[in-house]
């Protein structure tokens, strides 16, 4: 016989974690950093149309320090990167990135020096957002996603441990660097 029998009806039994996760999932305030053709379907995503008010988002931070989601839309010049930077160290903890469009995630079609082949060289991300541009719908759910990742994450030391795991896990997946010189390669292929 547990507690369970003991409450009248009505009365919902869950963690501090879950409830803490429920609250600051339906309460993300995005930072929008819209760079080219990606950010088109960013605003389109909070039009009337699509309407992120119905997640809890229909508050653009003006300010780095309002905001806990940084929505990467578009190219992002070697010029921007220090700027993306000071940004994303400027929003409080705990922070999250969207890397919208191919631009955004792998650098496209501009593989030259002036585009960062990949906006996670400069912040962490957690969700790569693929197309070319992508869809408001595909944003949309790449949110919903993330509402799911944060409804999920632990609190406190807790917390501390899964991050080291993951990276740990993230680590343990990156290629090895081979050298070997030019002559070697053919032969090993």
């Amino acid at each position: 016989m547990g507690i369970e029998e003991k409450l009248p009806s009505g009365v919902l039994l869950t963690s501090v974690e879950k409830v803490a996760g429920w609250a600051r999932a339906r309460s993300v305030w995005p930072a929008t950093f819209g760079l080219a053709c990606c950010a088109i379907e960013l605003m389109q995503t909070g039009g009337p149309r699509h309407d992120l008010a119905r997640f809890g988002m229909e508050k653009t931070g003006s300010t780095p320090r309002e905001a806990d989601l940084m929505i990467v839309a578009g190219r992002v010049s070697q010029k921007m990167a220090p700027v993306l930077r000071q940004i994303y160290d400027q929003m409080p903890e705990p922070k999250w990135v969207i890397s919208m469009g191919v631009c955004a995630s792998s650098g496209g079609m501009f593989n030259n020096y002036a585009i960062v082949q990949g906006v996670d060289h400069i912040v962490p991300v957690d969700i790569y957002l693929p197309g070319c541009p992508p869809r408001p719908e595909m944003l949309m759910d790449a949110i919903l996603k993330l509402h799911d990742k944060i409804m999920n994450m632990k609190l406190g030391p807790d917390r501390d441990s899964e991050i080291t795991e993951l990276e740990q896990a993230r680590l343990d997946m990156l290629p090895l660097h081979v050298t070997a010189g030019i002559n070697d390669v053919g032969s090993e292929l």
